[in-house]
């Protein structure tokens, strides 16, 4: 099974419960992989979660390998209710911990392969300095979520 065979099969399309809590098109909510299905049926079905969207929200950012400008679409936008009553809002990107390690060479890896994850390391740098710097600029708090972190959103 090729990679994009691989990757293909986890994609599908979300109908949430509770269609009032999401902010844009209820009708095309895709997800990608079935950690982000696990986050889109956390943030319907949780309370705390007051308004949510997946890449609804394009950022600019500098991609330094190629020297253009481009647009990166984080997978999440949330609000939450706080218990002390506040609402904060959290972006928040869905990877696997291996694309947050810089690549190794290792035994029997492709020249391809390697320049492959270290292109993918080096544009999830850039799209992340930019997303903290417009988080930051609009008291956004910027989140990476791991598998670590959805096994316990169960």
């Amino acid at each position: 099974m090729s990679m994009r065979e691989r990757s293909q099969k986890y994609k599908g399309k979300f109908t949430p419960e509770n269609p009032q809590k999401y902010a844009g098109d209820c009708s095309n909510i895709i997800y990608r992989s079935m950690w982000e299905r696990r986050c889109m049926k956390y943030f319907d079905k949780t309370p705390g979660v007051i308004l949510w969207s997946s890449e609804e929200l394009a950022i600019p950012y500098y991609d330094t390998a190629t020297k253009k400008q481009r647009r990166y679409f984080p997978d999440f936008l949330i609000k939450v209710k706080t218990s002390d009553g506040s609402i904060k809002t959290h972006l928040i990107e869905v990877k696997p911990t291996k694309d947050l390690r810089p690549p190794t060479g290792g035994r029997g890896k492709k020249k391809s392969t390697v320049l492959y994850e270290m292109k993918t390391y080096q544009m999830n740098r850039d799209k992340f300095a930019s997303a903290r710097k417009w988080c930051d600029d609009r008291n956004i708090t910027f989140d990476i979520w791991t598998e670590k972190h959805l096994q316990q959103k169960g």
